[in-house]
């Protein structure tokens, strides 16, 4: 079947739109960002080949994201031990690094089981609803809540013994303001 012009641009647009967060996301979530990048380009060929069924289903965005986190977790898994022997190798010297609260943020996420990780990829650094995270990960919304509180102790904990910078204290700031949101909303509503 040959795709019409208004389904291409359709895809097209949603690429632009999507595909740079997308990749933020996952990487976040895995900490590879070629693994990530090689998940979320397979995501969208999945969607592509899918894309009256995708799209017509309401925001394709969800159904990509949790192809191309399922990918880059599979992918995770059969790679392991390549991963682990590079490591042992060291990185080449001409590669340049990330930045000292780039690799403290890593290095926490890292410690959180996957699903928290994707709790908090998915609620704090995409700002969606927990009722969303939910959605997308298939947990009550009890479950991502719990996930969310877990992880902040967690972070929290790792964060709070690495030095303060202007980044990472903003980063903690917005973390403590929309948790306090959240708890104002569960009093009122609940």
């Amino acid at each position: 079947m040959t795709a019409g012009t208004e389904e291409v641009e359709a895809f097209d647009a949603f690429y632009a739109a999507t595909a740079k967060r997308l990749v933020a996301t996952v990487y976040a979530m895995t900490g590879d960002l070629g693994e990530a990048e090689d998940a979320v380009q397979e995501a969208y060929v999945r969607a592509w080949q899918r894309w009256d069924k995708v799209s017509g289903s309401g925001d394709p965005l969800p159904w990509v994201r949790t192809v191309a986190v399922r990918l880059s977790i599979s992918t995770w898994r059969r790679t392991r031990g390549r991963l682990r022997a590079h490591f042992r190798h060291g990185v080449p010297a001409d590669v340049p690094g990330l930045s000292e609260d780039r690799v403290a943020l890593m290095g926490a996420l890292e410690e959180l089981n996957r699903d928290q990780r994707q709790a908090v990829v998915l609620h704090h650094m995409l700002g969606l609803p927990v009722e969303e995270v939910a959605r997308e990960t298939g947990a009550s919304n009890g479950a991502v809540r719990t996930r969310l509180h877990r992880a902040r102790k967690i972070l929290g904990e790792r964060l709070a013994d690495t030095p303060v910078v202007t980044g990472r204290q903003v980063a903690r700031n917005a973390v403590a303001e929309r948790s306090a949101a959240e708890r104002k909303g569960r009093v009122r509503h609940g």
